[in-house]
């Protein structure tokens, strides 16, 4: 049996809950990953954030003309919608920068412990709809964390 601390990550990118999510975002982006830990003080997992999150955060805007047969009045007000949607989408990236990472994250957060077998992990990945699971020790603290490419990383080198 592969355990979880035979596959997971222990050099973790976790945030703060009075993180922005300006910098949340841009750290994610730098490395190439789509969620993270969120940790108090005590290093205790209390939240986790993902990309999703923050897309919500976000309102869909799209101007609205009939591009087959637009209307002489759509090609005259299309300018005008134009302005008031940039307006609204700079109003909503305004509004998200101020909002903290804790006001956002997940905080019911699905967590392993290392002895935990992989198996286990993949299926609580699978059952709850999460891409990663942070590992914790027996006090909440963040240990590393185990992704869906570290099961499946783990399960190729079980069948080599």
């Amino acid at each position: 049996m592969i355990e979880i601390k035979d596959a997971m990550q222990k050099n973790v990118i976790k945030f703060k809950a009075t993180d922005s999510i300006i910098e949340v975002a841009q750290i994610l982006r730098d490395n190439k990953i789509s969620g993270a830990p969120i940790v108090d003080e005590e290093n205790k997992v209390i939240g986790i954030v993902s990309e999703g999150d923050i897309i919500r955060l976000l309102e869909v805007h799209s101007p609205r003309i009939n591009l087959i047969l637009p209307s002489p009045l759509d090609l005259i007000e299309l300018p005008v919608r134009m302005k008031y949607e940039f307006d609204e989408i700079a109003e909503d990236m305004e509004r998200a920068s101020s909002v903290l990472i804790g006001d956002i994250m997940t905080k019911n957060v699905v967590k392993v412990h290392e002895n935990d077998s992989i198996s286990d992990a993949a299926e609580l990945i699978d059952s709850k709809s999460v891409n990663r699971l942070p590992v914790v020790d027996d006090n909440g603290k963040l240990l590393g964390i185990v992704t869906r490419g570290d099961i499946i990383g783990a399960m190729v080198r079980m069948d080599e």
